[in-house]
């Protein structure tokens, strides 16, 4: 053979890419390129011994990714540039242990091929990237999204006596992140006060400030969810080595942990890696350190190892700068006596207070209307009518039944028929996506199911979705009636 190995992969390489899109509809071909070049980044040939082809991988999942979507497509690609009768195999890279130069291997056959003793040859410097391991299955999409929400910058966080020092530790920590005392930072307080938008501030920051820097804000339902899938396919080794990747992880509403043994133990390790390795560590949480129950000590200890800030509820001057902070962005100028009384009016959390706000705007856009505060004080009362028509669990629940035709018996049992279980999902999904209850509490609100059930409830209906109209329809349906 003339050409060398790395050519003939490389031209294996641009058939794929050119073929990519071949059998996808509506598929944006820019990312999925983008996603191709992701992941063949990290896989590299190592040997070609009597049609035997080795390719090196990280990880038993970028085997696995490959085998479930490309391996027609590689085929191919193998067929045209070496020839019929290619057999494909791969050597896997494990952990490599102190003071070893080079990664230990364990080789894997490739689909319904026997595996042959192999020779190879490792590079010597073998450098991973960052890859998600929790793509859902038949989505090509490898690439990490820091799930950082824009608006949630430091620009739009409007400091008052409640947030002052928390803001300004979090502007700290923003241009030393891993640098300061304050690791990790736990921010703490009641429902809407700010704290998740302090988060996501430092994460824009960071991003803004150190581009190469990989920065993550997930929920604790998300970590909690991705460490139960990943137990389930027996893969908490990569579970945990993905996310001691990161170099800023924030995590929302930590107090989740509470209860959940075999996840804490995997987040302390991960903790404690993060920690000793200079990473940032954020966390958010309803309740202070000592006050989160069923959650082991040791983890707690670290929760104080930084900083512990509380944020309260902003005071009357700090609603009114957030009220003006607001309006001025969208063009919107109230007198002086409407401002005080729509900070007076709305007492309890900033959250709530920006939702009067959108309400009021609205109200001013839709029917073109000057505001006066006559007019503002009969827009509040309509909304605080409006509040008290609550979405719960039993709500949803009862709007699911009727639009499926079903006793609410039927959709609290364990059958497994389609036509009861679909709609079963459904109301898992409102319930998760309408109400603040926990997976854990939906579960027992829908017939004593586990939380897992209603996670895969959850990502179902979300993913699913996406590809099916007749179930984007009821999606589309059911959430309107819901909300009327």
């Amino acid at each position: 053979m003339n050409e060398n190995l790395t050519l003939i992969w490389e031209k294996c390489l641009q058939f794929m890419r050119d073929n990519l899109n071949a059998a996808e509809d509506n598929t944006d071909l820019k990312k999925l390129e983008n996603s191709f070049d992701l992941l063949f980044d990290n896989v590299q040939p190592v040997s070609l011994i009597s049609n035997n082809l080795t390719l090196l991988v990280p990880s038993d999942f970028y085997k696995e990714y490959i085998e479930d979507n490309y391996l027609s497509l590689l085929s191919a690609a193998l067929k045209k540039n070496i020839g019929k009768g290619v057999k494909l195999w791969y050597s896997v890279m494990e952990n490599r242990p102190s003071g070893q130069e080079q990664p230990i291997t364990v080789n894997f056959k490739g689909k319904s091929i026997a595996t042959p003793k192999v020779q190879e040859t490792l590079p010597p410097a073998f450098s991973q990237n960052l890859i998600n391991p929790f793509v859902v299955p038949g989505m090509k999409k490898v690439n990490i999204d820091s799930n950082l929400k824009a608006d949630f910058s430091f620009d739009n966080y409007v400091e008052g006596e409640s947030n002052k020092f928390a803001s300004t530790v979090a502007k700290s920590i923003a241009k030393r992140p891993g640098a300061t005392a304050f690791n990790p930072l736990f921010l703490h307080g009641g429902y809407g006060v700010g704290k998740t938008h302090l988060g996501h501030a430092i994460g824009l920051e960071v991003k803004n400030a150190f581009p190469d820097k990989v920065v993550l804000y997930l929920s604790s339902e998300k970590f909690i969810q991705q460490f139960v899938s990943a137990a389930k396919a027996h893969k908490q080794t990569e579970f945990a080595n993905f996310y001691q990747m990161v170099d800023v992880l924030i995590i929302d509403d930590i107090q989740f942990l509470s209860g959940k043994k075999s996840t804490q133990d995997s987040f302390f390790h991960i903790f404690d890696y993060l920690h000793q390795n200079g990473k940032q560590i954020i966390l958010t949480s309803d309740k202070a350190p000592v006050d989160i129950l069923d959650i082991q000590e040791r983890i707690v200890s670290r929760f104080k190892w930084g900083l512990s800030a509380e944020i309260k509820s902003p005071d009357f001057d700090t609603r009114r700068r957030i009220i003006v902070d607001k309006l001025s962005r969208d063009g919107i100028v109230l007198t002086e006596d409407m401002l005080d009384y729509l900070a007076s009016e709305v007492k309890t959390n900033v959250r709530e207070l920006i939702g009067v706000i959108n309400s009021v705007i609205a109200y001013s856009t839709i029917y073109k209307s000057d505001l006066s505060l006559e007019l503002l004080k009969e827009t509040i009362s309509k909304i605080a009518a409006n509040q008290k028509k609550v979405i719960n669990i039993p709500y949803i629940q009862e709007v699911v039944c009727e639009y499926f035709g079903i006793e609410r018996e039927q959709l609290l049992s364990k059958t497994r028929k389609r036509e009861i279980a679909l709609p079963r999902q459904l109301a898992m999904y409102f319930a998760k996506e309408l109400t603040n209850a926990t997976f854990t509490k939906i579960g027992e609100e829908m017939g004593g199911k586990d939380h897992s059930t209603v996670m895969y409830a959850c990502d179902t209906i979300k993913d699913v979705s996406k590809i099916d109209k007749e179930l984007k329809k009821y999606v589309k349906e059911l959430g309107e009636k819901i909300k009327q």
